[in-house]
C-alpha cells in the first residue's frame, strides 16, 4: 500500500476521548501520515464535565492553510468533523477545493445536531454553510437528525429518497435504530441501499461517532470499498463500546486505545476483518 497523507479538520477536546484526540491515533494506526487542523481547543468535551475552557482558532485558520498551499502540500484524504463556526466551515470548504490531491477522498461528518434538534449555538445560517460544504464531499457521514436538517425532509420520508436528496453519491447514515435490540448504519452508494447492524448496547457514550468516522476514513484510504469500510468502522466501534460498557467509571468516553493494534494489523489488507483476531 502506498504511504498516504490524510488531514483531519475538527476540534481538540483535551480530555474526554473524542474529536481529534480519537482521530489522530486511529488514522495513524491505519498506517497513514496524519496531519491536523484544529478548529478550537476545549479543556474537555461538553458532555458532563461542566462548561469547558475554550480557545477558538478562527482568526488563524486561513493563515495556516495558505501556508500549506505555498508549500505545495496536498492530501490524499481529508476528514472533516466538528467545526463550530461558519468561518471554520468556509475554511474546510476552501481546503477541500484547494488542497485535496487528484483522486483524493473528501469525507465529511456534518456534526450539528442529534435526537431531532440542532445543537445549542447553531442556527440556520450554520446549517446552510454546512450544506454548502457537504456538496463537496465524496462521502457523507450524517445521523438521521443531520440528514433532515440538510434536506428539510420530514420523518416519514422513505430512506432511499431521503438519502438521495442529499445529492452525494456515497452516504453512510449512522445510528439507525433497527428495532428495540439492534442499531446499525445504512450505506447509500450509486442508488443502492445496504445495512450493517449490531446488537444495541443500552449505554450512551461520547466519541463513538468520531471513532466511526476515523476508522471509516482509514479503511477507505487503505483501499477498502465503502461497504467494507463502513462495516469495519461499525464493527470496531461496537467492539470498543462493548469493552467499555462494563466499566461505569468510564462514563466520559470509549476505551478504544487497547484495540488500536488491530487497526495496524489490518492496514493494507482489505480482505481481512478485525473479527478474525
Amino acid at each position: 500500500m502506498a504511504y498516504r497523507r490524510v488531514l483531519t479538520i475538527q476540534d481538540i477536546s483535551c480530555v474526554g476521548q473524542c474529536s481529534m484526540a480519537v482521530a489522530l491515533p486511529i488514522l495513524s494506526a491505519c498506517g497513514l501520515e496524519t496531519c491536523l487542523l484544529p478548529t478550537a481547543l476545549l479543556s474537555t468535551h461538553t458532555g458532563g464535565f461542566g462548561k469547558p475552557a475554550v480557545v477558538h482558532f478562527d482568526e488563524r485558520l486561513t493563515e495556516i492553510w495558505h501556508h500549506w498551499k505555498e508549500c505545495g502540500i496536498t492530501f490524499d484524504g481529508i476528514l472533516v468533523g466538528y467545526l463550530g463556526s461558519v468561518l471554520a466551515v468556509e475554511t474546510a470548504r476552501q481546503i477541500l477545493e484547494e488542497l485535496l490531491a487528484p483522486g483524493g477522498i473528501a469525507i465529511v461528518d456534518p456534526v450539528m445536531g442529534d435526537h431531532g434538534k440542532l445543537y445549542s449555538g447553531f442556527d440556520e445560517t450554520y446549517v446552510q454553510a454546512v450544506k454548502k460544504l457537504c456538496a463537496q464531499a465524496d462521502v457523507l457521514l450524517p445521523n438521521e437528525t443531520e440528514v433532515r436538517l440538510l434536506t428539510g425532509r420530514d420523518d416519514e420520508e422513505d430512506p432511499k429518497r431521503l438519502l438521495s436528496a442529499l445529492g452525494c453519491p456515497c452516504v453512510v447514515l449512522t445510528g439507525v435504530e433497527e428495532g428495540p435490540d439492534a442499531i446499525g448504519v445504512h450505506i447509500w452508494q450509486e442508488g443502492q441501499l445496504s445495512c450493517h447492524t449490531h446488537p444495541r448496547i443500552p449505554q450512551n457514550f461520547h466519541g463513538t461517532g468520531d471513532i466511526f468516522a476515523a476508522v471509516l476514513t482509514g479503511a477507505l484510504l487503505q483501499g477498502r470499498t465503502l461497504t467494507q469500510a463502513a462495516a469495519a468502522a461499525a464493527d470496531f466501534t461496537y467492539r470498543c463500546i462493548a469493552d467499555t460498557a462494563a466499566n461505569p467509571a468510564h462514563w466520559y468516553g470509549v476505551k478504544f486505545e487497547p484495540l488500536l493494534p488491530l487497526l495496524g494489523e489490518l492496514s493494507g489488507n482489505p480482505e481481512k476483518s478485525w473479527k478474525n483476531y
